[in-house]
């Protein structure tokens, strides 16, 4: 059976995230999907954009199913396949820097996405939480 993040791994996703993004002096909203690309963890920082809410989900879940950085897909985002399976899956993955998957022995247990900075800061900060488990 498929292993899927843990609820603690996610708050230390989490944890390192915002600890990125205050470094940083960014405020994210920054969300832990599992590898089926469902919500464990969420926590929208002090300050940060409302609008972060749902690109951090968005691009969480687009991280989760295809096993890459949201980014990767964004010259593609509107090729029919992946409108398709974007269509197929609800309309919630967004193909867009800040999001990547989180990995553990070789396998994706899940994807973290961060929303309310550049693309290049949402990603460094899911890059840093990603690593934390």
């Amino acid at each position: 059976m498929a292993r899927s993040i843990t609820l603690d791994e996610a708050n230390t996703v989490i944890a390192a995230a915002a600890a990125k993004a205050d470094e940083q002096g960014t405020k994210m909203s920054i969300a832990v999907v599992d590898a089926g690309g469902r919500l464990v963890a969420f926590a929208r920082m002090d300050g940060a954009i409302w609008a972060g809410v749902y690109g951090s989900q968005g691009k969480a879940i687009a991280s989760a199913a295809f096993g890459r950085p949201s980014g990767f897909f964004q010259d593609r985002a509107d090729a029919p396949i992946f409108q398709g399976i974007k269509a197929g899956e609800g309309d919630h993955m967004i193909y867009s820097l800040g999001a990547v998957p989180i990995e553990k022995d070789g396998e994706v247990i899940g994807a973290v996405g961060v929303g309310g900075g550049t693309g290049e800061q949402d990603e460094e900060c899911a890059a840093v939480g990603a690593a934390a488990v």
